[in-house]
């Protein structure tokens, strides 16, 4: 019985000790779970503290840039109210100082407001920032630079304007926007085709309408048996009676070349593109020099062709016979 006594005792201090234990954990875990709580939250009602510390700045610093905002925008209105007007000022620079001036507006409103609303920034800290990271923009953001300082080139060296019709790498269309990014066109089919201003600042550039005179030709073929002398004339009187076509410089047909159906004349006059187009031009006289020849016996020859069919044996003996 004594054993057994002794043996309970043990049982019951060993399981006593581990309960002890175990409370002394466990109270230990939830004072440090407690501990990081009320770190976590005195944390956020820190940042809390801090926002409602801040909120006036912040709302003084938005109205700040919107008030700069506006600025950009009355700016715009202002630079087009007395530049647009006047006669002698380019287009583009109208257009530069529009967007280079009001972008200009913006960030330093950007920098006042940063300047209100987080304490203790400056802008050197913002230089400061965008220096160390200068290369790694510079390698990321070439393609976008390139453009930006090939836009405002092409807008104030003003090589086209805004209506222009233009060739640049093979594609023509009609200039209807000219941004710091891109240039945009107008196909002559309703297509709409964004060039980079890098590509249109780098590659040689055609501007059909930048004079008004422009140049209408094309060639026609008569039969060898037909006078060429009055083709000539005939193709010559129909350019004197049309009045669209300029006098000066003056409209000429020639022989352009001997060719293997026909004695082909280059025919060329100018227009003034105000007052006509050079398609409808082109195809008025086209039509003239159709019926004038019709009407003078004078032929426009098409390729003929000869073929001959070599039948062998069967042509041999039949000669013979």
């Amino acid at each position: 019985m004594a054993e057994q006594e002794n043996t309970l005792k043990e049982v019951t201090q060993g399981t006593s000790e581990l309960l002890q234990e175990a409370t002394a954990k466990t109270a230990k875990t939830v004072a440090e779970y407690t501990d990081k709580s009320l770190e976590a939250y005195s944390t956020i009602d820190h940042f809390i503290n801090l926002f409602w510390e801040r909120l006036p700045y912040i709302c003084i610093a938005l109205v700040v840039f919107t008030v700069f905002y506006m600025l950009s925008k009355v700016f715009k209105l202002f630079i087009r109210k007395v530049l647009s007007d006047r006669s002698y000022t380019k287009q583009n620079l109208v257009l530069v100082l529009n967007r280079v001036g009001s972008s200009a507006i913006i960030f330093f409103g950007f920098l006042i407001a940063m300047v209100i609303a987080i304490p203790g920034f400056t802008p050197g800290q913002l230089m400061s920032a965008l220096g160390i990271g200068s290369v790694a923009i510079g390698f990321a953001f070439k393609d976008i630079f390139q453009n930006l300082l090939s836009g405002i080139l092409i807008l104030l060296g003003e090589p086209f304007k805004i209506g222009d019709d233009i060739i640049v790498s093979g594609m023509e269309g009609t200039v209807e926007d000219i941004q710091i990014r891109a240039t945009f066109l107008r196909s002559p089919d309703g297509r709409r085709i964004v060039i980079p201003n890098a590509t249109v600042y780098t590659s040689p550039v055609t501007v059909n309408t930048a004079y008004p005179r422009r140049r209408c030709q094309f060639v026609v073929g008569i039969g060898y048996e037909d006078d060429v002398q009055k083709a000539k004339d005939v193709i010559l009187a129909i350019l004197d009676k049309d009045q669209a076509i300029l006098s000066q410089p003056g409209f000429s047909v020639n022989v352009n070349a001997l060719a293997d159906f026909s004695v082909n004349l280059t025919v060329t006059w100018w227009v003034n593109t105000s007052e006509t187009t050079m398609s409808a031009s082109i195809s008025d006289v086209q039509q003239r020099v159709i019926h004038a020849f019709a009407e003078h016996g004078i032929s426009i020859p098409y390729p003929v062709q000869e073929v001959k069919v070599y039948r062998g044996e069967q042509a041999a003996e039949s000669t013979t016979k």
